[in-house]
């Protein structure tokens, strides 16, 4: 029977913490081994840590410093893969997987494969708000064939990218294509990563695969939000988009991002000291061009 390590990825948020682990261990189909890394949290966030330790399975790994959510992602991820976790099945500190959350994406996976006769790189969850409608958020892209699945009487979409919200990765799409970027430290690690993985086929959403997303607000991301307490975010994000849309796809690709995080920082009034920080991070991206790190396994 295939394994599975659950990976959760925690920064100070030990009020939520305890809920997502014990959903993780509440599931239906229960993960081998739960990975919980803490990316240094100073909120007290091992006190919760250590009423978990001695559950059967449960495996903390102590950060000394924050690695950020592409850190943590690759730290957890490469801990499973050691383990010898046939998948990993990543998710944030404020995600609450339904009880078959983790056996509808195992088995929603198996079938598509099997419908598409090849192997596909990663299956995804349908990730709703905490008053059930959908995660702005968290929408996944689908593909031009995104119905190929639900024509054949599947709960199922083929999608391109996706977000670390309940992700189901094969063993083999570590092996192959490495772990998420931490040098990304956070934003578009997710897209990065997905998108990486997408060379080997499309992956899939489950729809009956259900998490609740426990987000403070019900919106996407947009660059005509920033401001000075959020604006360091959106660097990341900078950053790291220009560097994948010069890197990865073309320079038109880059021009385009370019000009929409002009257009979005214009649209919503963003003062002018904090577009040029943007700015200036999107020139850094030009050089920053990191290589994926592989998995390591020590059985």
């Amino acid at each position: 029977m295939s394994t599975v390590a659950a990976v959760v990825v925690t920064y100070n948020r030990k009020d939520k913490l305890r809920k997502v682990l014990d959903h993780v261990l509440a599931q239906s189909l229960k993960p081998e081994w739960v990975v919980v890394v803490d990316n240094a949290s100073t909120d007290g966030t091992d006190e919760v840590l250590r009423d978990y330790e001695s559950v059967d399975g449960v495996v903390i790994v102590r950060l000394t410093e924050n690695t950020g959510g592409a850190g943590g992602f690759a730290t957890g991820m490469n801990k499973g893969y050691e383990l010898g976790a046939d998948f990993v099945w990543i998710m944030d500190d404020d995600c609450y997987a339904n009880a078959d959350a983790l056996e509808e994406l195992v088995n929603g996976l198996t079938k598509a494969e099997e419908s598409m006769g090849m192997q596909l790189p990663f299956a995804c969850s349908l990730v709703k708000w905490v008053d059930g409608s959908i995660c702005e958020m968290n929408n996944p892209v689908t593909t031009w064939d995104w119905g190929r699945l639900i024509s054949k009487g599947q709960e199922a979409v083929l999608v391109q990218h996706c977000s670390f919200v309940s992700v189901l990765f094969p063993r083999w799409a570590l092996t192959r294509h490495g772990l998420p970027l931490r040098e990304y430290f956070i934003w578009f690690d997710d897209q990065e990563y997905t998108l990486r993985l997408n060379k080997s086929g499309p992956g899939v959403q489950v729809l009956s695969s259900v998490v609740v997303h426990d987000l403070g607000v019900n919106r996407g991301v947009n660059f005509s939000d920033v401001n000075g307490s959020n604006l360091w975010k959106f660097e990341y994000g900078a950053r790291n988009e220009a560097s994948f849309r010069l890197h990865h796809e073309n320079p038109v690709a880059f021009a385009k991002f370019v000009q929409r995080v002009f257009s979005a920082t214009r649209a919503g009034g963003v003062p002018w000291s904090l577009r040029v920080k943007l700015f200036r991070k999107i020139v850094e991206g030009v050089k920053f061009n990191p290589k994926p790190e592989m998995p390591r396994s020590v059985l």
